[in-house]
């Protein structure tokens, strides 16, 4: 009887039971009457005991987890339980959810009518990359009389990855290929030239440019007709994520780590659905995680697959090494994303000579990051001089990270600086528009 649980019902007419003998020591008439309630209460918490008891698979329940959970994203979990008891049963659900959530009051309480199953849904929302174990699928069950619950225990340590956010890829995809992703609506683009990817032969319209015209397909139909070109394809993209201890920096429970690795996952779907080639390495120390610029099936899997477990060292990051190890493994021009941190214009400074030497054989965006405490401490309007203090030094951080803009862009090296929530969307907005003028 080890999954027998007495409930509140029960103790409340026991108490009802001591109250009777209470006024039996001053009226002698409610002894008989405390005895009969007595028995009563043992009979009907056997009965209710045989109920519960008296069949082997009374609730059956299982839980329905995903293939993996995304990192940053609401990922839906279901519960299903069927109620084979003869009577409605109340029930009281508990899942063992993993200790990452530090979770510890998860319940959830439906009454479920004779030989009907329910469902259950609930959201995690995981906050780090890893394996998540889940524990035991507890359900109580009472009957109508409510003396008793019996504990039906299901799918014990299951386990599940938390891998890179994936979720809303489909979403990312669909806004790219409708041109309508960046933020302020459509953006109207200036090339810098025009692609010489042929794609086909048409009629001119009014508004073709001349110089497109086929004059050899012109004199055959006897009107006039341009060639048609598209973008270039199989163009090589690298996302390098820094993982030094700059990238540490946690924002609304993330670290600046994941958001890049978030935002990189995004990209490579979109990359690769541009038929580009899209490829990432991680770096600190030494350049890890390495996965060539591709643009096969399985790539966008081995991009999840490296970034995986990926995790911050701590350490300060070799951008001498990084540039070396640029140099001798990517031989041919690529656009180079890097996400990295940069607080002050000494930082930049002093790694600005490699930045200069990425950029010099490819072309490099930097992406650092917009602190979110700072810009609320600039738009907050100060009460006390503490807070006058506050504003302006927050204020000298922004100043100071608009240098390091200019600075950049300075020696051709383009930016982007953002807030950590929007990294996914100026990333890939980014990437668009260097496509559309034909950058690379």
């Amino acid at each position: 009887m080890k999954n027998l649980y007495i409930d509140q019902r029960f103790f409340f007419a026991l108490f009802g039971v001591g109250f009777l003998y209470v006024l039996a020591f001053f009226f002698t008439g409610f002894m008989q009457v405390a005895h009969g309630f007595l028995i009563l209460v043992f009979i009907v918490f056997i009965i209710d005991s045989l109920l519960l008891f008296n069949q082997k698979n009374a609730i059956k329940a299982q839980r329905i987890l995903p293939e993996k959970l995304s990192n940053g994203d609401e990922n839906q979990v279901k519960i299903e339980v069927f109620n084979n008891y003869f009577f409605k049963a109340k029930t009281k659900i508990i899942d063992e959810i993993p200790f990452q959530f530090q979770k510890r009051d998860f319940l959830i309480e439906k009454d479920i009518q004779s030989g009907k199953s329910v469902f259950f849904q609930y959201i995690l929302e995981p906050k780090e990359r890893g394996e998540y174990s889940f524990g035991n699928l507890n359900i109580f069950a009472q009957s109508p009389i409510g003396f008793v619950s019996r504990r039906f225990t299901f799918q014990k340590d299951a386990m599940l990855p938390c891998y890179p956010s994936f979720i809303y890829l489909r979403k990312y995809e669909m806004m790219a290929l409708q041109n309508e992703f960046l933020l302020g609506g459509i953006k109207k683009i200036r090339k810098l030239g025009h692609t010489m990817e042929f794609e086909q032969i048409r009629e001119y319209v009014q508004g073709d440019d001349l110089r497109t015209i086929n004059w050899k397909a012109t004199s055959k139909r006897n009107q006039l007709m341009v060639n048609q070109y598209q973008d270039e394809k199989s163009q090589r993209i690298y996302m390098l994520i820094d993982k030094g201890r700059t990238m540490q920096m946690p924002f609304n429970g993330l670290s600046l780590l994941d958001y890049s690795i978030n935002a990189t996952m995004a990209l490579s779907h979109i990359i690769l659905k541009k038929s580009d080639r899209a490829g990432m390495m991680t770096f600190s120390k030494k350049t890890e995680n390495k996965v060539a610029a591709e643009n096969k099936s399985g790539q966008l899997k081995k991009i999840s697959e490296a970034l995986y477990n990926v995790q911050t060292n701590f350490y300060e990051s070799d951008f001498n090494r990084l540039y070396q190890d640029l140099k001798f493994s990517i031989g041919q021009r690529s656009l180079i994303l890097m996400f990295t941190n940069f607080e002050t214009l000494d930082a930049v400074n002093r790694q600005m000579k490699y930045l200069r030497g990425i950029a010099k054989n490819h072309l490099l965006v930097v992406i650092f990051f917009k602190n979110s405490e700072l810009q609320d401490l600039i738009r907050k309007n100060p009460e006390n001089m503490q807070e006058v203090y506050d504003e302006i030094v927050a204020e000298k951080f922004e100043f100071e990270k608009k240098l390091i803009i200019q600075e950049l862009r300075k020696y051709g090296i383009f930016t982007i600086y953002t807030l950590p929530e929007n990294l996914n969307t100026e990333v890939i907005n980014k990437y668009l528009e260097i496509k559309a003028r034909g950058m690379l």
